[in-house]
């Protein structure tokens, strides 16, 4: 199981299908993955994934959803 431990800043964030859909930020508390603004599409915002979308953590954190879905349903933030 993938603890929030093992996530570290600066991490690259690959979907399933191998697509790099940001870069953390840091955890936001226990659960929730923040990524950097300048990974966002618009670079503005930060996005927010859940940590139950984490398949495995090795150099990357690798999740266990396609990027499409993944960029579909990531939380966004107001900064």
């Amino acid at each position: 199981m993938v603890t929030a431990s093992q996530i570290r800043e600066h991490m690259d964030v690959i979907s399933a299908d191998k697509k790099t859909v940001g870069k953390v930020d840091h955890m936001e508390g226990t659960d929730k993955i923040k990524l950097t603004k300048q990974s966002s599409p618009d670079g503005q915002h930060h996005h927010f994934i859940p940590l139950s979308w984490v398949d495995r953590v090795d150099e990357h954190v690798h999740l266990n959803k396609s990027g499409a879905d993944v960029t579909l349903h990531w939380q966004h933030g107001r900064e």
